[in-house]
């Protein structure tokens, strides 16, 4: 979504940053996206070691936020999540977990560290359908900082 200052500045376009090691499911949000018409840029971390280090190094765009899968190699998004959460920098990012896990420790964890929403892949391609419908949604309704 492209929002415009009262002021005329510059276009304020958010940015999503999915963090995904499944090339199918990315590639899948990636068609969601298209059919949905959105055109917001996207920016792919594999896990949540390569994720972190883009945010430490500002290689993502403000404003953006954050898609995260929970079950990667090297650093799961759990573990990302926290690490984000105890940076005093990343902290205030706006993340949303979308994984296959229903485990009800995963959910309460995620929720613990301030997520945005919880979402499952539980029937594939319609379950990121609505994903994508949630996050244009909400980008349509909340003012991110730059």
């Amino acid at each position: 979504m492209t929002k415009f200052s009262d002021n005329n500045e510059d276009i304020n376009i958010t940015t999503l940053f999915v963090v995904e090691d499944d090339d199918v499911d990315f590639k899948t949000l990636m068609r969601a996206m298209k059919k949905r018409k959105i055109t917001n840029p996207v920016i792919r971390a594999y896990d949540g070691l390569e994720a972190l280090e883009m945010l430490k190094k500002n290689e993502i765009p403000k404003p953006f936020i954050m898609l995260v899968d929970l079950q990667m190699p090297r650093m799961s998004g759990s573990e990302l999540l926290q690490k984000i959460r105890q940076e005093d920098e990343l902290k205030t990012n706006v993340v949303f977990i979308l994984t296959t896990s229903q485990d009800v420790n995963d959910i309460r964890q995620s929720y613990e560290n301030q997520v945005a929403g919880y979402f499952l892949k539980d029937d594939a391609e319609q379950s990121i359908f609505r994903v994508v419908d949630a996050i244009d949604a909400y980008w349509n309704i909340v003012q991110l900082p730059r």
